[in-house]
């Protein structure tokens, strides 16, 4: 059974000042983000031990904590991963141009992302969807009610309010602005690339 683990950010607690402060950096990293760590690998763990008992009347809760701490995961570790100190650039290469091909424009996009953030109850995120073969701007509350099957996150934003609340309060919308001054596109057009070669 996979032993789950809780990655190092990837740059200082502090780097992303004054967007993010080093207190919500650490607060989300080291408490939420190690929580949904720690729930992934009890849930396996009791999935396990029911199978070896043959004793299922757990399960189903179990079965629920893996789809939720386990994209709760998954999610922040994106999340970590697209924003950096050096961000707050447009993207450029063939994520660019697939952003401006299905939605118009990279401030249509834009638009529409934050109407995303404003609206979700858990993560606003750009995924690939497989099946369409188009990019789509997705709502997802909590981490996994809304998500769209066969579609891979490309750029992920946690709108949860331990992301933001102790540094704006009830002001989300300007957290979500404060968001771009931060991410990085690298990433995401890794992401982008790689998948579309394996589904193109």
């Amino acid at each position: 059974m996979t032993d789950y683990e809780l990655p190092p950010l990837p740059y200082d607690y502090d780097a992303l000042e004054p967007h993010l402060s080093e207190q919500v950096l650490t607060w989300h990293h080291d408490t939420h983000h190690q929580g949904y760590v720690n729930g992934w690998n009890a849930a396996e763990e009791t999935l396990a031990a029911n199978r070896e008992d043959g004793d299922f009347s757990s399960s189903a809760g179990a079965i629920r904590s893996v789809t939720h701490n386990g994209s709760g995961h998954v999610l922040h570790e994106l999340f970590w991963q697209n924003m950096s100190p050096e961000g707050g650039d447009e993207p450029t290469g063939a994520l660019a141009d697939r952003i401006a091909e299905d939605f118009g424009s990279y401030e249509a996009w834009k638009g529409e992302f934050e109407a995303a953030a404003s609206a979700a109850g858990g993560w606003a995120l750009l995924v690939y969807d497989s099946f369409s073969n188009q990019l789509r701007n997705v709502v997802v509350d909590k981490h996994d009610q809304g998500a769209l099957w066969g579609s891979h996150p490309l750029l992920a934003l946690d709108v949860w309010e331990h992301s933001y609340y102790h540094d704006y309060g009830p002001a989300r919308g300007d957290f979500v602005d404060n968001f771009f001054e931060v991410v990085d596109w690298t990433e995401p057009a890794d992401r982008y690339e790689r998948v579309v070669e394996a589904f193109e």
